[in-house]
């Protein structure tokens, strides 16, 4: 009976969760009348495509979702290579300073990222000054500062899987003649993979859905926008196309799905092995 209770808890709370997911879903897929009635329906007798083509019709949609991918990978693919790079060093060295900044990466997790939007504006604005491609309204400042706030994260949470990787696998790889550089990523690297892929993945989600950089960074450059800001089209002073954003919502959770999808175990491994940690 205990069992079944927390399943009954369980499969509540998932339904929970879903449901926003299933009412974006058949908003989108709802006629424009039913989906302005001031009765709304927890169904629809007939589903209509017209909210999705209005979405993808939206003038230089392609770019946009182009540039969301372009930001989100380089996020990703950067993330992983510094994170592991700094948590074997803050894990296998011993060096002055390395406690502070163990604890440096959890005190930047407690700021809240609106507080920080502004001393960033400016931050990019002076680096921008000096490397154009990293300034205002460049798709490089979109990467760096996802970079800086998915680092500390990704650092504390694989520094837990190279610490439970045993020193004497190392000790015994250099006396079979392999360098330290071979054994980082011949040996140390497949080993920590499940704790990389539970990084990858939440360096994507944030990356991917971010709106707030975004629209502070990207001024006037409409050719480098994302697609959270392809939904603003949308926003009508008169009334709001809502079929339309839900539309635009429900295939940009896609790429995200498809992700998931495909990295899924690893990521349950990844995030109980950092639990175990």
């Amino acid at each position: 009976m205990r069992r079944w209770a927390w399943e009954a808890v369980a499969v509540g709370a998932s339904l929970v969760v879903a449901f926003p997911l299933y009412w974006m879903v058949l908003t989108a897929l709802k006629p424009a009348a039913e989906v302005v009635s001031a009765e709304p329906r927890p169904w629809t007798l007939a589903p209509s495509p017209d909210s999705f083509t209005r979405a993808l019709t939206v003038e230089s949609f392609g770019r946009y979702l182009a540039n969301s991918l372009v930001v989100a990978v380089a996020v990703v693919l950067l993330s992983l290579v510094v994170s592991f790079l700094a948590a074997t060093a803050l894990t296998r060295f011993r060096f002055k300073g390395r406690t502070t900044m163990l604890v440096m990466l959890l005190v930047v997790q407690m700021v809240p990222v609106e507080a920080l939007t502004i001393p960033l504006f400016f931050l990019v604005r002076q680096v921008g000054s000096a490397v154009p491609v990293l300034g205002l309204n460049h798709l490089g400042s979109l990467v760096l500062v996802h970079l800086a706030f998915s680092l500390p994260f990704a650092i504390w949470m694989l520094r837990g899987f190279v610490a439970a990787v045993p020193v004497e696998l190392e000790e015994a790889a250099t006396l079979d003649g392999a360098s330290r550089t071979r054994f980082l990523w011949r040996v140390l690297f497949p080993l920590v993979a499940p704790g990389l892929v539970a990084t990858s993945a939440l360096s994507f989600i944030h990356a991917w859905n971010d709106f707030l950089f975004a629209k502070t960074f990207i001024i006037s450059a409409e050719e480098n926008q994302t697609l959270p800001l392809a939904l603003q089209v949308f926003v009508r002073p008169d009334q709001n196309d809502w079929g339309a954003i839900m539309a635009g919502s429900t295939l940009m959770t896609l790429p995200v799905l498809v992700f998931f999808v495909l990295v899924r175990r690893n990521l349950v491994g990844g995030l109980a092995g950092a639990v175990k940690s």
